[in-house]
């Protein structure tokens, strides 16, 4: 399930995100912990070979050798090629989400639009919504390993009531080498057509606003299929992983500490333990693992998108709105506001104190500002 955090931190106060640093499930340490351990564990593996297995003249060559691999390991950009790529991934992941489809407008437009309280209008509304949400699962199942998990075949999409046996005997006849997402919003439009007809859609344009609508919704139900068959170039991600994996190689034998005395400059102190390495790697690999999350939103890591949560949600609220909620109104009645021509909602006490504090800034600001207005010091 998706981490969320951002109600911890809602106010800024001193050292506000400090109390995330503990957390486990979907961190930074979680999606790391190996490689950094396996790195610690070879710099310390070549450590101990450098300080006590190898000869005195085998030291010396090592030691220049980790000079010149400490030299020249500057020479990979890698803030630059790590920054431009995680930047990249960052804007396609919430591009992607923002793709996502949602019946929201679409189950408010057909519950206003599409006429009839009796079995024949509830059905076509139900049916239409149902196409919708067909759609928007037969895409996301081929995009997401959990929602393919969940509904590994078309039968389970039958069994869970999103397709009937008729409608899949049609759906299967239709012969395409291609994804057949489509076919339900097709199945909408001839239905909203049909519905037009019969005198249930009363005026062209109400059918437009229904199909642009629609539009919108298989809009982007393409777009997650495009963003599913078009990834980040894969030569642009191999540069980025050799640069990150190359740049550690050349720091394990580059940064280790070498016998002070030698007389090497930069290393008139043995540490033992390269701290300031270890957070190097601690930071890039880290924003590796980042991209490495985000570059497929649709998986099944601790910060995905809940995409089987999403079609449940969608599902529901759009069955509701255009079946129980058609022509459910509540009564009018005047509000508690009606002949004040001034309405202030109530406060609470816990946020009266809040409200007094800012009144009384926003009044000793523009007392301020009469003050340096007329040239009067402020008393």
């Amino acid at each position: 399930m998706t981490v969320t955090y951002t109600a911890r931190v809602a106010n800024a106060r001193f050292c506000g995100f400090s109390k995330l640093l503990l957390a486990w499930r979907g961190s930074i340490y979680k999606l790391l912990y190996k490689e950094f351990v396996a790195f610690f564990a070879m710099y310390t593996a070549i450590s101990i070979t450098y300080r006590f297995l190898l000869f005195d003249d085998q030291k010396r060559y090592f030691e220049k050798l980790a000079i010149y691999c400490n030299h020249y390991a500057s020479l990979i950009p890698m803030s630059f090629v790590l920054g431009f790529y995680v930047t990249l991934v960052v804007n396609r992941w919430w591009s992607q989400y923002t793709s996502i489809p949602l019946p929201d407008q679409l189950m408010c437009i057909l519950s206003g639009g599409l006429q009839g309280g009796d079995e024949r209008g509830r059905l076509l509304r139900r049916t239409m919504m149902r196409y919708a949400s067909l759609s928007a699962l037969l895409i996301l199942r081929s995009v997401s390993t959990a929602v393919f998990k969940r509904f590994p075949t078309i039968d389970h999409v039958v069994e869970a009531g999103f397709m009937t046996r008729e409608e899949r005997k049609k759906f299967e006849s239709l012969q395409s080498p291609y994804n057949k997402y489509w076919i339900p919003c097709v199945w909408f439009t001839n239905l909203a057509a049909v519905a037009r007809c019969e005198g249930r859609i009363k005026d062209d344009n109400t059918l437009k606003l229904l199909l642009e609508e629609l539009n919108v919704f298989r809009g982007k139900c393409s777009m997650l299929f495009h963003y599913d068959m078009i990834s980040v170039p894969l030569v642009y991600t191999q540069v980025v992983t050799l640069a990150v994996y190359s740049f550690f190689l050349v720091c394990l034998i580059g940064r280790q500490f070498l016998d002070p005395a030698q007389g090497y400059p930069g290393h008139d102190l043995d540490l033992y333990v390269p701290i300031f390495t270890l957070l190097q790697f601690f930071f890039y690999a880290g924003w590796l693992k980042v991209a490495e999350q985000l570059i497929n939103p649709f998986g099944e890591d601790d910060d995905d998108f809940e995409t089987n949560w999403l079609i449940d949600r969608n599902f529901q609220v759009s069955m509701m709105a255009v079946d129980e909620m058609y022509g459910d109104l509540p009564l009018m009645q005047r509000d508690r506001y009606w002949n004040d021509s001034n309405p202030r909602p109530p406060y609470t006490a816990a946020t009266v104190f809040v409200l007094r504090l800012k009144t009384d800034t926003l009044a000793h600001t523009n007392i301020k500002q009469q003050e340096e207005e007329r040239g009067q010091p402020l008393i």
